[in-house]
């Protein structure tokens, strides 16, 4: 603890004093080069929380992307910006939050109003425009954390939303690629069940609870792992799509838990 309070200090507040403005700036003028301080950012970020990531595969390129992934932590958004560029879809709340909604905000994440219907139709669109131009979007399908053994059921209702929000922005097709997220080491040794508390967004801890553990915790190995991406076309069956990039990332996550290798049919080389 000694050791990230002295890394915190002396290290991630100065990288932060330059870095804040200095994105601020790059948004503002709309700059290509924006996902590059967000990213170096998340490997602060790593070396900060003790997260050694691993990652297995390439997002997809040559058409707009949407990573539909499934959620564990906090954590699982800085690992996986630490190793692509990306931008994230986020509950609402989030962007209100002290200084994480301002680090949100810069890395141009997208916000969910789920109390409101027309929150998924303004998610969408926003979706849309983003990946219009080139950038891949992450997609929690899950809708909510759970504790890392095994995936809910993915929603498919914004992927079907993103979809028609791509046709109305001109794109004809987007990728829909699975995206598995597994955390699989404390301090070198195999994750127990018991020790998910160590990791996930335990949802009977408070804020500060969840977050003190974390950083009181051990060295965390995590695998970010990319699958196979679909295409999504015009008339598509968006829930046959989004049902098997949910089997695919259950599969994976399994597979990745157990310390066994992922199918090469399943990872985007």
């Amino acid at each position: 603890m000694i050791r990230r309070s002295l890394f915190f200090i002396f290290l991630f507040v100065p990288f932060l004093v330059v870095v804040i403005p200095a994105q601020a700036v790059i948004n503002a003028l709309r700059l290509p080069i924006w996902p590059v301080l967000p990213q170096l950012f998340h490997k602060m970020g790593c070396l900060f929380l003790g997260l050694r990531v691993t990652k297995i595969g390439e997002p997809a390129t040559g058409r707009p992307t949407l990573l539909v992934s499934n959620h564990i932590s906090w954590t699982d958004i800085v690992a996986i910006g630490s190793v692509a560029p990306v931008t994230f879809v986020a509950k609402q709340e989030v962007g209100k939050w002290p200084f994480v909604g301002m680090m949100a905000d810069l890395q141009k994440t997208i916000y969910v109003d789920r109390t409101r219907r027309s929150g998924t139709g303004r998610t969408a669109e926003a979706m849309g425009r983003h990946m219009a131009s080139g950038n891949a979007v992450v997609l929690f399908a899950e809708g909510q954390s759970d504790i890392g053994t095994h995936v809910l059921p993915f929603r498919s209702a914004l992927v079907g939303a993103a979809q028609h929000a791509m046709e109305a922005a001109g794109a004809t097709e987007v990728n829909i690629q699975p995206l598995t997220i597994a955390y699989t080491k404390l301090q070198g040794l195999p994750v127990s069940r018991n020790e998910r508390s160590l990791i996930a967004w335990i949802k009977s801890k408070s804020v500060k609870q969840n977050i003190r553990g974390i950083l009181s915790g051990p060295i965390k190995d995590v695998t970010v792992a990319f699958g196979t991406p679909q295409v999504l076309a015009h008339g598509a069956d968006r829930k046959a799509i989004t049902k098997a990039a949910e089997n695919e990332v259950r599969q994976m996550l399994v597979a990745l838990n157990r310390g066994l290798p992922l199918p090469k049919t399943f990872v985007k080389l």
